[in-house]
């Protein structure tokens, strides 16, 4: 007697990714960072470790940065999701966006998603950060290139940016 593998039951969720809902119907395991990735088609958000080490992943949920290879995508079910492609409006950076590239703030570019997205967050609650802070807030995503001083220029520059931008 043969019996058919059974299917994972299908959940449906509704997501605000970016400022647009989105609807999919998705596995209960699937996680965050692949239904970004795979069901949505953003790539901005990379898989690094898949052990919460890294931040490459790291996303705003609701305004507060999560690494998305923890949650599972229906955890997310009418929330708000931003990734790094949500970072710019109207074609003009984020302020976050354009400091990382005046400062040189990236090499290779894995880890800068997550490390704008942490930094988006980050300035919003402290517009005037020491670089102690700055170090703190940056501790849970690595970046195996840049030695972090560019980084943190970045965060300086983007906080200086969006303390203008509120004058």
């Amino acid at each position: 007697m043969t019996t058919e593998a059974s299917q994972p039951a299908m959940v449906s969720i509704r997501v605000t990714l970016n400022g647009t809902e989105q609807e999919a119907s998705v596995e209960p395991r699937l996680l965050l960072v692949h239904f970004i990735r795979e069901t949505l088609n953003l790539t901005g958000t990379h898989i690094g470790c898949d052990t919460t080490h890294c931040g490459a992943c790291t996303i705003l949920l609701d305004g507060t940065p999560v690494k998305s290879c923890t949650i599972f995508a229906v955890q997310a079910d009418g929330r708000e999701i931003t990734t790094v492609e949500g970072l710019a409006a109207g074609g003009v950076l984020h302020p976050i966006q354009a400091a990382f590239t005046e400062e040189h703030g990236l090499q290779c570019g894995f880890c800068t998603p997550g490390m704008m997205l942490t930094g988006v967050a980050f300035l919003e609650n402290n517009p005037d950060p020491s670089e102690a802070e700055i170090r703190r807030a940056i501790s849970g995503n690595l970046c195996r290139c840049t030695g972090y001083v560019n980084i943190i220029k970045a965060y300086q520059s983007a906080a200086a940016k969006l303390r203008e931008r509120g004058a």
